[in-house]
């Protein structure tokens, strides 16, 4: 039996765009509803990032409904049943109510169905497999709501086979965990995953990467990332983790949250020739590659010994939020905290910072009467290591005469 409960209703529910997608989808008296990460949110009180919408009704008859309304639709998931629809800019993914035919791992071959339960029971958790309808009527065969209101991430059903139908959420049940969950992880789905971790190797490094990083990107994912080491969860597709240790720490330091740099911390104890290649195992974008290195085996060393002088250069070349970044990381890793003045004065002096820009261009040279020429940049080098050492003091004019008396020695 599936129980209801009644939503307040939303602003994103009653905002013109979303009015008439709905209205165009049950045009014909049709059972239209909001379905997953919407629904869960709205009940958990927290912000509407995507709204996904569930019909009974073919794609191809999705696709004339929203056509017929004046509404862009995009195949962009068709042979799963997704729609996108386009109105005035927003986007909404609209999807037939399906069931699983054949799983193996890492796709389903799936049937249409006209069954809401069914539908929600081909669903990973019983806080995900929630649908409203658009008068705010919430549907919830698997006791989702009151798991939401525990904060009791469990899966629907049989927890292993809903992993052996797609590994991959195994990972969604240790993300859902740290987002959703309390400090006890459900038992059956814990035994499950320890008995499914090797299903893992199996999936591709992008759904990997992705998930991971959400993961990461809890407000407070310690005590999640620490059970997935305990169960032997990361062996299979993250084995430079060793320990948690450099990362609790650094929870506990981090001015900022960021899933990149919270997983430098993660993988602090592995080898450098492991570090380097483990963006390209893991099909990091070129950004994500060169932000992961620049932290994981940085150029420049930055931690409390480094003199005032010394620090301000250092933010000069790589930026405040870099250096934050690598001060903290490197305190992890030394144990250290915050609590002596000479911490306290380079956080401060961090916070404080605000970027130089260095005043001299080689055109500068050139008009001042030097010849074209590598010379020119290896003068204007020179000026800008003399400027550093000025505190950065010196302006444009003062650069060039500078520049003027390296050129005559």
């Amino acid at each position: 039996m599936t129980d209801t409960f009644q939503l307040e209703q939303q602003a994103w529910m009653q905002v013109p765009e979303t009015l008439r997608v709905m209205q165009a989808l049950g045009a014909a008296g049709q059972d239209v509803r909001f379905v997953g990460g919407c629904v869960r949110d709205a009940l958990a009180g927290r912000e509407i990032k995507d709204i996904d919408i569930a019909t009974p009704d073919l794609p191809e008859v999705v696709i004339e409904l929203l056509t017929s309304a004046g509404i862009k639709a995009i195949p962009t998931g068709i042979e799963h049943g997704t729609i996108t629809a386009v109105c005035n800019h927003k986007t909404y993914e609209i999807t037939t109510l399906r069931l699983d035919l054949e799983t193996d791992g890492r796709h389903a071959k799936v049937a249409y169905t006209d069954n809401w339960v069914e539908d929600a029971a081909r669903r990973d958790l019983t806080i995900n497999a929630l649908s409203c309808s658009p008068t705010g009527q919430v549907f919830d065969p698997f006791g989702g709501i009151e798991d939401l209101r525990q904060r009791h991430v469990r899966f629907v059903g049989d927890a292993a086979t809903r992993i052996e139908e797609d590994a991959l959420r195994l990972l969604r049940f240790f993300r859902f965990q740290a987002w959703y969950g309390g400090e006890n992880i459900d038992p059956a789905g814990l035994a499950a995953t320890r008995e499914k971790a090797h299903l893992l190797k199996g999936l591709s490094a992008e759904r990997i990467r992705s998930e991971l990083l959400r993961l990461l990107a809890a407000p407070d994912p310690v005590h999640v990332v620490r059970s997935m080491l305990e169960n032997g969860i990361f062996h299979n597709f993250l084995s430079e983790v060793k320990d948690t240790e450099v990362f609790e720490r650094f929870i506990l330091l981090e001015g900022r949250r960021d899933p990149l740099v919270r997983l430098v911390a993660l993988t602090a104890g592995a080898a450098m020739e492991k570090l380097k290649v483990l963006p390209e195992r893991l099909r990091f974008s070129g950004a994500e590659q060169q932000h992961f290195l620049s932290l994981a085996l940085p150029e420049q060393r930055v931690n409390l010994m480094l003199e005032r002088q010394e620090m301000r250069r250092v933010l000069y070349r790589l930026g405040a939020g870099l250096v934050s970044d690598l001060l903290r990381l490197n305190m992890a890793v030394n144990s250290q905290t915050f609590d002596s003045d000479a911490a306290r004065k380079i956080k401060e002096q961090i916070a404080n910072w605000r970027p130089v820009f260095f005043p001299l261009q080689g055109r500068d040279l050139l008009a001042a009467g030097m010849k074209p020429g590598p010379r020119v940049g290896r003068v204007m080098k020179a000026t800008e290591e003399w400027w550093i050492e000025q505190d950065f003091k010196p302006v444009a004019s003062e650069c060039v005469a500078f520049a003027l008396s390296k050129e005559r020695l």
